[in-house]
């Protein structure tokens, strides 16, 4: 008996087998629920998430294009998705951009408007567009989570705009929580700890907030996928329904050391 049989929910966007959509979608996948899936409108992406889907044993998934800095794209990829489910119990926000060229040590002063806007829109504001229509589906309520990074808070060398990014979606997901409360819709994040997915990889820094990690954690190492996962099944079950406005860290203790 899993935690989630019967639940059907929608995850965005797996990128590859290391990412930690994957890693959710696999572990919620093990504890009963069927997921639909979001892919930026690419060839090369569906491609990469089929595959992705196929490692890890999907039977015929549900996947359908979603751009979500257009309300239009956001808007068309709902209505699939409640077309094909009739509703949804939970949806997984676990995406974030910004330019690769200004995440990069000492280019946080140079970042231009319209890289901050692009970050921001994308990062955080996509968890407002897709929640907005996310609702309607979970007649019974639901849960919403997405997906930080410790940067939010603290300036870690490297993560510049993607930094404040995290920190709207973080604020978003509070004010989110407040307004969905009164339908029994729950939002929370979870700050993970640095993993090596390809999005990671992007940050420059990336390397020393691996080292920090296992020379300052409590746990003394840095966190796998799968156990990001394993919070998440929490939060999208009911197990966490009193949960919600909360901002979850699974970064091995690394969030509470000051030096």
């Amino acid at each position: 008996m899993g935690l989630l049989d019967g639940k059907k929910g929608l995850i965005l966007n797996i990128a590859n087998d290391r990412s930690i959509a994957w890693a959710i979608a696999d572990n919620v996948r093990k504890h009963g629920a069927t997921n639909g899936y979001g892919f930026l409108p690419m060839e090369k992406m569906e491609r990469r998430v089929r595959k992705s889907l196929d490692e890890m044993g999907e039977i015929d998934p549900w996947l359908a294009p979603c751009d979500v800095g257009s309300d239009e794209s956001i808007s068309a990829f709902f209505k699939a998705a409640g077309e094909k489910f009739g509703q949804i119990d939970y949806l997984v926000h676990s995406l974030a951009f910004a330019n690769r060229e200004y995440l990069a040590v000492g280019k946080f002063l140079s970042t231009p408007r319209d890289v901050f806007k692009q970050a921001c829109d994308i990062s955080a504001y996509s968890l407002i567009a897709m929640a907005r229509e996310a609702a309607p589906l979970m007649k019974n309520g639901g849960s919403i989570l997405a997906m930080t990074y410790l940067g939010s808070e603290k300036a870690v060398p490297g993560y510049n705009v993607m930094g404040v990014a995290k920190a709207a979606l973080e604020s978003t997901s509070r004010y989110l929580a407040y307004e969905l409360g009164a339908q029994n819709i729950r939002v929370n994040t979870i700050s993970a700890g640095a993993v090596r997915t390809l999005s990671a990889m992007a940050v420059g820094g990336i390397d020393e907030m691996f080292t920090h990690t296992e020379r300052r954690a409590p746990l003394k190492r840095n966190i796998e996928a799968d156990e990001v996962g394993k919070t998440a099944v929490y939060l999208l079950s009911d197990l966490s329904s009193a949960v919600t406005g909360a901002n979850i860290y699974v970064d091995s203790g690394v969030n509470i050391v000051g030096l």
